[in-house]
């Protein structure tokens, strides 16, 4: 299939959104934080999540310099060892997630959502189109048409004969409550993707919106629209809140669910 028709093809089979009453759902800007940091925080909310201890929660961030490699993921990918990783001030990491290796960097904004699947739709594929549709939604807002190939996960805008990767996708689903999730590149220094074969295309290469618009771009013009599609999407009314509310609010969830026990 061609690219276009590609496109195409990815226009006629998206899904709808939620369309269920709104729930509540936290909204944290975590900052520059730590892969391991935010990876950490990540398993104490999703095993909240999971007992019914707290709400919904979507974290967005960003990383320093690190590259992460999904569970299917090809450690071949990686084109340099991680001596040179360190040289370069690079974190490697496996984990959990699904997709295969990317990179993560200042610039590139992170959402995180932790949310319970089971009680906004139980659909694992509609769940990453929706992801993709809010990365979507919000490149619309600054005139770039960003859209889906067909059997490629993230979000793709057209360049020439081919197309570049703006946006990535990557999760964990467990008793259907959500972890990892999307990484767009704002003002990412792309050169570090040359470190890797980015999600395993070899044909592909990465793009960001501060390129495509030939202007700069901060992370605060992006980071609200992304989160406000994300709630639209699910059915979630977004509850700013400090990274500090939410621990306390974590540290109390996880206390009633020990007494519980």
């Amino acid at each position: 299939m061609s690219a276009d028709g590609a496109f195409r093809e990815s226009r006629m089979t998206t899904h709808e959104p939620h369309d269920a009453p709104m729930a509540d759902c936290l909204k944290i800007d975590l900052g520059l934080i730590g892969y391991e940091e935010s990876l950490k925080l990540q398993q104490r909310l999703v095993a909240a999540r999971k007992a019914g201890a707290i709400e919904d929660v979507l974290l967005l961030c960003e990383h320093p310099h690190v590259i992460t490699l999904g569970r299917n993921g090809k450690r071949q990918n990686l084109l340099v060892s991680e001596q040179v990783l360190r040289q370069k001030g690079v974190e490697f990491f496996e984990t959990s997630r699904g997709g295969d290796i990317t990179y993560h960097g200042p610039g590139q904004i992170v959402g995180y959502p932790v949310l319970n699947l089971g009680a906004i739709r139980r659909d694992v594929v509609w769940y990453v189109r929706m992801l993709e549709e809010a990365m979507i939604r919000a490149t619309a807002e600054f005139g770039i048409a960003a859209d889906r190939i067909a059997g490629k996960t993230g979000i793709w805008v057209q360049s020439g004969n081919t197309e570049e990767k703006l946006g990535a996708i990557g999760v964990h689903i467990s008793r259907w409550v959500t972890s990892h999730g999307l990484a767009y590149n704002v003002s990412t220094d792309l050169r570090f993707f040359d470190l890797i074969v980015p999600c395993g295309m070899v044909d592909r290469n990465a793009t960001s919106l501060e390129k495509l618009l030939g202007r700069s771009v901060q992370e605060s013009e992006v980071a609200p629209r992304i989160a406000k599609h994300l709630g639209e999407l699910f059915g979630l009314e977004l509850q700013n809140t400090s990274k500090e509310e939410l621990l306390v609010k974590l540290e109390q969830a996880e206390q009633s669910v020990a007494v519980s026990a």
